[in-house]
C-alpha cells in the first residue's frame, strides 16, 4: 500500500490544534493537503500544501476545495460545548456541505468525532464491560449532539450513495493527559497522526467507528471497526498514572459519566450519588 494518497486530501479546521498537528506531520510525511478553514492559518504554510479561508456554511466554497480531492479529513466547526446556535451552522448544515461535496467528488470522508456522541454512558467499574462502538448514543451536550448527527449521516451517505467514511469518536487530543479521566481516554498526537493516516490509505471502509483513544489500559472502550483500516495505537497514558490518579474533579456526574465535565454543564437535575438508582440510565 502506498504511503502517499494518489490524489489531494482537504482538511478542513486546519487552524485549530489538531488541524495543525495534521497539517504538519502529514506534509511531512508528502502528502498534498488542501487546508481551510474560517480563521487564518497561524503557521507557516507546509509544502505541497495550499491554505483558503472558508466558511463550512458556504456550500459552493467547499465544493471548489473539495475539487480534486480523494479524501477529506473533517476536523472543522466548533470544537467545544456551546449554545445550540452556535453549535448548529457549522456542525450540522456545514456538514452537509461536507458530505455533498464528498458525494461529487467520490471522497472519503474521515470525521472528527468525539466521545461526547455517548458522554452520557457510564464509566464502567473494575471487571465491568467495556462500550463497544454499536452503543447507543448518549450524547452530553449540544456538541455531542452534532457528533452523533455526524456519524448518523455518514451512515445515511454511505447506505444512500456510497461514500465510504470513518468516524473517529476521539477521546481527549492533547500532548499529554492532564486528569485522571484522561488516563481512560487519551489521545496522543502521534497516534492521531497515525490514525488519520490509516483512514485515508485503508483500500475500503464502508461505514466504520474507531474509539479513537491511546492504548490506555483504562479505556473505557472495547470493540469497533479498526481492522478495517489496520491501525492500532502505540503511546499510552499508563506513564502518567502515579502523577495523575488522585487528579479528579469531586462532581459526581462529572465522574459517574464518560463524557466528565460535558456532562455536568448545566445539569439541571439533582446530583446523583454514585450509585443512585434514579440517575439516568
Amino acid at each position: 500500500m502506498p504511503d502517499i494518497p494518489a490524489k489531494p486530501v482537504l482538511l478542513t479546521g486546519a487552524s485549530g490544534a489538531l488541524g495543525r498537528v495534521l497539517a504538519r506531520e502529514l506534509a511531512a510525511a508528502g502528502w498534498t493537503l488542501r487546508l481551510t478553514d474560517i480563521a487564518p492559518f497561524p503557521d507557516p504554510l507546509p509544502p505541497r500544501a495550499r491554505f483558503v479561508r472558508a466558511d463550512l456554511e458556504d456550500g459552493v466554497a467547499i465544493l471548489r476545495q473539495a475539487e480534486g480531492c480523494g479524501a477529506i479529513l473533517h476536523f472543522g466547526g466548533t470544537s467545544v460545548e456551546q449554545p445550540f446556535e452556535a453549535v448548529a451552522g457549522p456542525n450540522l448544515r456545514g456538514l452537509y456541505h461536507i458530505y455533498e461535496a464528498a458525494r461529487r467528488e467520490r471522497a472519503r470522508v474521515v470525521f472528527a468525532s468525539s466521545n461526547h456522541a455517548i458522554g452520557f454512558h457510564e464509566r464502567p467499574g473494575e471487571g465491568e464491560a467495556r462500550l463497544d462502538a454499536d452503543c447507543a448514543f448518549r450524547p452530553d451536550g449540544y456538541y455531542g449532539l452534532s457528533k452523533a448527527y455526524g456519524e448518523l449521516m455518514g451512515r445515511l451517505y454511505w447506505d444512500k450513495h456510497g461514500v465510504e467514511n470513518v468516524n473517529l469518536r476521539i477521546g481527549s487530543c492533547f500532548p499529554r493527559p492532564s486528569n485522571a479521566r484522561m488516563l481512560a481516554t487519551w489521545l496522543s498526537y502521534a497516534d492521531l497522526v497515525r490514525l488519520c493516516a490509516a483512514a485515508v490509505m485503508a483500500p475500503r471502509t464502508g461505514h466504520c467507528v474507531i474509539w479513537a483513544c491511546s492504548a490506555n489500559p483504562a479505556s473505557f472502550w472495547g470493540r469497533d471497526h479498526r481492522e478495517r483500516i489496520g491501525w492500532q495505537p502505540r503511546d499510552s497514558a499508563e506513564p502518567f498514572r502515579a502523577e495523575l490518579a488522585g487528579a479528579v474533579s469531586g462532581d459526581p456526574v462529572e465522574e459517574r459519566y464518560q463524557g466528565g465535565s460535558y456532562c455536568a454543564m448545566e445539569y439541571s437535575r439533582d446530583r446523583p450519588s454514585p450509585r443512585d438508582p434514579f440517575a439516568p440510565d
